[in-house]
Formats: C-alpha cells, structure tokens, sequence
C-alpha cells in the first residue's frame, strides 16, 4: 500500500478506540485533536471506522482538513468506514492496514485498547531501532503515562526508550509536541 499523502504537506495518523461514543469526554477530547490539526493545515489518518477515529475524523473535516482511512478488506460487511471520511483506503489485511497507518509524519495516539496499544508499541519499536526518520510520537491523556510508569518497572528498556513518546495532557499540549 502506498504511503499516505494528501495536498496537505503534513500527515498524522492517530490511533484510538473504536469503543469511544459521543458524549464521552475521551470522545470529545479526540474531536478536538482532529480540529486542532485539520485547522493547522494536517491531514488526518485514522483507521477510518467508529469511537475515537470518528471524532478525530470528524473534528477534522469540520475544521477544513483533509481525512484518510486505512481500514481493511477482511470487516468488510461487519464494519463501517465513519462519514467524516475523505478518502477510504482498504488495506488487505492488518498488517498492511498498520504500515499505512505508520509511514505519516506523526503518530498520536488517545484512548484506545489493545488494537491502539499495538500501534503505538510498533511505531515506538521502529523509532527506538532507528528503522525510520524521527517522528513525533505523542501519547495524549493520563492513561499513558501510567502504561510509560508500567513499561518503566516492568520491562527491560532504557531511558533514550522511554524518552521517544512524549506525554500530553491535552490535544493542545499535542499539538505543540508535533509543531
């Protein structure tokens, strides 16, 4: 699959759950993200479906931006891409949807589960081995920093490691991360 790229000179893919709904202040937290960042002039990639990909979709597209997304062949039927979409691009299968995901200018990730947990591990590992350019890779909200205190104690990683994500508390302290 092709890198993603837009009329946009920047992209930045964000990660999160499916599982967020209107009305959840993660969910509105995601949408402002995508506001932040459709209104500074980056298109947004998502995973393309529903819960926080949605309202980062969606505050993007609201805000003028342009919005990718990556979803893949095997949901079709049992998923549905969001409607702030711009642009779908189907991925055959996770692992092609995951590289999509990853060849932007910057990776945020918000609320999110396993699936979430596993693209930021995988967008860490390639900047931890050098396998890439250095890229912003933004954690937003207090969850992460209590998964970052868990990786700290519990896994075999160095402090150069732990330094490659950054921590914000807000979309707006992300913002300020990927600038």
């Amino acid at each position: 699959m092709a890198a993603v790229s837009s009329n946009s000179s920047r992209v930045a893919s964000v990660f999160g759950s499916a599982r967020l709904r209107e009305g959840d202040p993660e969910y509105a937290s995601a949408r402002r993200l995508g506001a932040l960042l459709g209104g500074a002039g980056w298109s947004v990639c998502t995973g393309g479906y529903d819960g926080a990909m949605a309202a980062v979709s969606r505050g993007a597209r609201e805000a003028g931006g342009h919005v990718v997304g990556v979803t893949m062949s095997a949901w079709d039927g049992r998923l549905v891409p969001n409607a702030w979409l711009a642009e779908v691009r189907p991925a055959e299968d996770l692992f092609a949807r995951l590289r999509a995901l990853l060849v932007t200018d910057a990776w945020l990730a918000v609320a999110g589960g396993i699936g979430t947990l596993a693209e930021v591990a995988v967008a860490w590992n390639l900047l931890q081995m050098e396998h890439i350019p250095p890229r912003p890779l933004v954690l937003i909200g207090t969850r992460w920093r209590a998964l970052l205190a868990a990786v700290e104690r519990e896994l075999v990683v160095g402090p150069r490691d732990l330094a490659l994500p950054r921590v914000a508390d807000t979309p707006e302290d992300a913002m300020a991360l990927i600038s």
